[in-house]
């Protein structure tokens, strides 16, 4: 299946529109049924020294990630273009604005269902930028046959607008080996990658040198 990047309808609707919120919600228990958030954390946990002691998430969304660790590490902030979600504790930082102007530095970069949003060649401009991360842990959908016959499955429990990004999501999502090479992850770099059964595909990585 080849790789194409399409609009999700979510992209473009007002936050507090009502099918926006709707489907945020549904994306909170599509995080939980993959069980992404928990294999962060873990694979976080798992990172030589922690992966350092600054962690920035980008496509930070409503902070659910930065919430579960940010006892975990001594600095943590989200990059989104949303504003920053109400009730997010106060410890946690937030920029607001486009990835490629606010990403800024840290130890470890993280994101959760985000990367697949980019077309190859933003992917490769992106790549030059995260490479001056120590680490990195990405959890993105799995581009395969059998993940679109699960979104299937999920169509009755979801809302207009996820039935459509779900879809859009698996077509633009990843298969092993493509996410390392797409941010050019070459020489200097341990790369960890998994699939899952319930459409993830994950990677972690950090430097060698």
């Amino acid at each position: 299946m080849r790789r194409t990047v399409d609009p999700e309808i979510l992209d473009g609707l007002p936050a507090d529109d009502p099918e926006a919120v709707g489907s945020r919600r549904d994306l909170r228990r599509i995080n939980v049924l993959m069980g992404n958030l928990t294999w962060m954390q873990r694979a976080m946990r798992k990172l030589p020294e922690g992966g350092g002691r600054c962690l920035v998430e980008i496509g930070a969304g409503e902070g659910g990630l930065l919430e579960r660790v940010r006892d975990d590490f001594d600095s943590v902030r989200g990059v989104d273009l949303a504003p920053r979600p109400a009730g997010l504790s106060v410890e946690i930082g937030w920029s607001q604005g486009d990835v490629f102007e606010h990403l800024g530095e840290g130890d470890l970069l993280a994101a959760n269902l985000f990367l697949h949003h980019f077309k190859d060649g933003h992917l490769r401009e992106l790549g030059e930028r995260v490479r001056k991360f120590k680490a990195l842990c990405f959890s993105e959908p799995r581009r395969s046959r059998w993940a679109i016959l699960e979104s299937y499955a999920l169509v009755p429990f979801v809302n207009r607008v996820t039935r459509h990004d779900m879809m859009v999501s698996v077509r633009a999502g990843f298969v092993r080996g493509e996410l390392p090479e797409l941010l050019g992850l070459g020489a200097g770099w341990e790369v960890r990658e998994e699939v899952s059964l319930l459409g993830a595909c994950r990677l972690l990585a950090w430097r060698a040198d």
